[in-house]
């Protein structure tokens, strides 16, 4: 007498590890998308806060800027001014600048301008993109400038350029002008934004202080050598009051978008395990054959 096949659930099973497959690869590319290579992609916040009305003359009376805020400033041909702001580990600072030329008629020739960023130890950050140094007609009343910066890294090899998190520095001057234009006044302004960059450019390690100017002494005086409060509990200042820090504070380091790509990734390579052993396993003894033979 024949007997009638079990049911079996080898395309249920693998129609539910395809589906699960699928889900995975959607997650992964989903959750952190692609960060594109334009430079004229925008990467202005929100909003754009109101900043201070002046710049400073050198790297230690810089103007503290905020993340996305502007500041305006009245100078002279031939200044150089200065403007500070924090960048965190993960994201790209974007620094443009505008600068009103005065009247025509009181120039006596083509001027050339150029707009710098340096990081907390003062090394000098090259631009992916935008226009670092530009020149100005005679007949010109702004020039526009902008540097688009690498992505900042969490951490990099000493001897390394990299950009790493802590305060960074603006400098704008003219670099190319007639002596006869020298002194001639000159409205100014800057603006900064940061897009995120994602984990994708996070190195294997932190600082233990972000490139901040005074960090290290401002720790110190907070707790004093024993650890303790200062005299009167009252709070020490804080450490960046010169510079500033993000909104959110600095970044711990532990986390990073990438963990999602790891746990996504055990998943895939587990349901890709299951998968494979639904394949290769075989049909297993026919109903039709009695055990032990």
């Amino acid at each position: 007498m024949r007997t009638t096949p079990r049911p079996r659930r080898t395309r249920g099973i693998r129609r539910a590890l395809t589906g699960a497959l699928l889900a995975g690869l959607t997650l992964l590319t989903t959750a952190s998308p692609a960060v594109a290579d334009d430079p004229s992609a925008s990467a202005s916040p929100a909003g754009d806060e109101a900043g201070p009305t002046e710049a400073g003359t050198t790297f230690r009376t810089a103007t503290a800027l905020k993340q996305g805020q502007s500041g305006i400033a009245q100078a002279s041909a031939g200044d150089y001014l200065y403007w500070v702001f924090p960048a965190d580990a993960g994201q790209r600072p974007t620094v443009r600048a505008t600068v009103k030329l005065p009247e025509s008629a009181a120039r006596r020739g083509t001027s050339a301008w150029q707009v710098d960023v340096y990081d907390g130890l003062r090394r000098r950050q090259a631009c992916m993109y935008g226009h670092q140094t530009r020149k100005a007609a005679a007949d010109a009343a702004t020039v526009e400038l902008s540097c688009v910066l690498r992505p900042v890294r969490s951490w990099s090899e000493p001897w390394a350029n990299d950009p790493l998190p802590g305060s960074y520095y603006i400098r704008l001057t003219v670099v190319d002008l007639p002596a006869a234009d020298l002194g001639l006044p000159v409205g100014v302004q800057v603006r900064t934004s940061i897009k995120e960059a994602g984990g994708s450019h996070d190195g294997d390690g932190t600082l233990s202080e972000p490139l901040v100017p005074g960090v290290s002494v401002a720790s110190t005086n907070e707790t004093g050598e024993t650890g303790e409060a200062d005299d009167g509990g009252a709070s020490a200042a804080p450490r960046t009051v010169a510079t500033g820090e993000p909104e959110d504070g600095w970044a711990s380091g532990w986390w990073t978008d990438r963990w999602l790509w790891t746990v996504g990734g055990g998943v895939l390579a587990a349901l890709a395990a299951v998968f494979g052993y639904s394949l290769t396993r075989g049909r297993g003894r026919p109903s039709h054959v009695p055990p032990g033979v």
